[in-house]
């Protein structure tokens, strides 16, 4: 495709370690039309976490599947903080992310076989099937088989997306376009509360439509993935090198691309040495990608995001709002979410990760301590809290979903799928997945009984946490702005104070190229 910006060979600008050497390519329309088509995959993926909280509010789908739990509801005198707290209703939400975890290590082997697009293909007509049965269901185990279905379509999903917008983008801006699979996400998340808004009105029924409407980007992605081409490193490493090479001059806008595409060669013809990437993932070589990915899970988890989006017009009837307050208090916290994702994306390749990080970790601990603050002095276990000290705390929750947006969420996603090498990408990203899902999976399964017994500490518990991740981004965390992503090994970790001790060898530092 004619047209974009020229990114010169040349180039030395502001990278990161070692320079900013980036390859000869242009930002075209079709390199822009693939990123968002593949990051529809995102969309799957937040409309769930959306529509789970705002559905498990309704009182429909509460009074069939979980009639205790609505009797407890509307208990005048109910505990504040209890009145969601049921291990059946909770399992509906997390079944999703245990399922996801362990299909995140069979897509692993998939992806590497058979290729990012047919990942995505089989991630889209799996989470089909599960919509399908979310959409129909008339007793629990339909609706926990359709959840589990699901979760085994994002973990192929999640697997497959951002390790194709990683390969496919320019380095220059492959920050950026990484974070449209969160934009997505994001984007997803705001679009479910919406539809909660109006299904809730609906009866008795609203509550089919809000699941059934998950189908949606799930065809997107399905129709989507047989117009994107295979990335040019899937398709070198399986052996199908002239396709690889005719895809990298067309997703670069230029013929002059030998540099880039001699070095994805030399990459994946060490991968394909490696028979077995898992037992390689565990060598000592590879520990600080895997330790760095595995970790960048966990502290996205612990920020406490998911409490708050899984739950979030949970969250604000437990404050005092009736149940379209919620949701409408859902929807504007979930355009913040949108808007400064955007901010991320405009700035990433600029400012670089940890600077967004290290941010947002102040950002975040101040406002887990004023909510946790403020419910804990106006907000006992029955009553509710004022108007105003209510608006206070939706204002609160804005401002620290802010914060999440343009570094913990998308970053969470962006770095683990561009420091492995190739020839351990898909499985050590299979453990960044399988993490994530697994740490959201505990989360969304424990947070109500944690908000029941631990009443407004719960946000404390989450800013101590807060504390332990700023001081790992300090410490531990590498820069990898503008590092090509085939010499993260050379230019990153060799390089690094404390990671340097796992290479096999050191180097001198200085770019690989001039």
């Amino acid at each position: 495709m004619a047209g974009g910006m020229a990114i010169s060979s040349a180039s030395a600008g502001d990278g990161g370690p070692g320079g900013g050497f980036y390859f000869d390519a242009k930002m075209n329309k079709f390199v822009i039309l693939c990123c968002i088509i593949a990051s529809t995959g995102g969309l799957m993926f937040g409309y769930d976490i959306g529509i789970s909280g705002g559905v498990t509010a309704m009182d429909d789908f509460l009074e069939k599947f979980f009639h205790s739990v609505y009797l407890k509801k509307h208990q005048a005198h109910e505990d504040n903080y209890c009145k969601y707290d049921n291990q059946g209703l909770q399992l509906f939400t997390s079944s999703l992310y245990l399922a996801a975890l362990v299909a995140s290590f069979f897509a692993s082997t998939v992806c590497r076989k058979y290729g990012r697009k047919l990942t995505m293909q089989v991630a889209a007509f799996i989470f089909l099937l599960g919509v399908l049965l979310n959409g129909s269901a008339f007793h629990i185990a339909m609706l926990i088989g359709g959840r589990l279905l699901l979760g085994c379509g994002i973990g192929f999903a999640n697997q497959a997306v951002p390790l194709f917008l990683s390969e496919i983008a320019p380095v220059k801006y492959r920050g950026g376009l990484n974070i449209l699979f969160q934009l997505m996400v994001t984007i997803g998340i705001l679009i479910a509360n919406l539809i909660n808004f109006f299904m809730e009105k609906i009866h008795p029924w609203g509550w089919r439509v809000s699941l059934s409407l998950a189908g949606v980007p799930a065809v997107l992605l399905f129709v989507g993935s047989f117009v994107i081409p295979e990335t040019p490193t899937s398709l070198i490493e399986r052996g199908q090198k002239n396709r690889g090479l005719d895809t990298l001059k067309k997703i670069r806008g230029t013929e002059n691309v030998e540099e880039e595409y001699q070095e994805i060669v030399h990459a994946c013809d060490m991968a394909n040495e490696v028979k077995h990437p898992f037992r390689n993932l565990m060598k000592r070589k590879s520990r600080p990608q895997l330790v760095i990915a595995i970790l960048m899970q966990v502290f996205q988890q612990f920020t406490g995001i998911n409490a708050i989006m899984f739950y979030a017009p949970v969250l604000f009837q437990t404050i005092g709002f009736h149940n379209n307050a919620s949701l409408m208090s859902a929807v504007i916290t979930g355009v913040v979410n949108v808007v400064s994702t955007i901010v991320s994306i405009l700035v990433v390749d600029k400012w670089g990760r940890k600077a967004l990080l290290l941010e947002a970790c102040v950002q975040m601990l101040i406002t887990q301590l004023a909510i946790g603050g403020t419910l804990m002095v106006h907000l006992g276990s029955t009553g509710s809290l004022t108007k105003v000290t209510a608006i206070a705390v939706v204002i609160l929750v804005c401002v620290y979903v802010m914060g999440f947006a343009w570094s913990w969420g998308p970053l969470g996603w962006l770095i683990p799928s561009e420091i492995f090498p190739v020839e351990t990408r898909t499985a050590g990203y299979a453990f960044a997945v399988s993490s994530n899902m697994l740490f959201t999976f505990l989360i969304a399964q424990a947070f109500l009984s944690m908000l029941c017994s631990m009443k407004a500490v719960v946000f404390f518990f989450f800013a101590v946490w807060i504390i332990v991740m700023g001081l790992f981004t300090i410490f531990l965390l590498p820069e990898t702005k503008g590092i090509p992503i085939d010499e993260m090994t050379d230019r990153v970790w060799k390089q690094h104070w404390f990671w340097k001790r796992f290479m096999d060898y050191p180097t001198p530092l200085g770019p690989s190229r001039v």
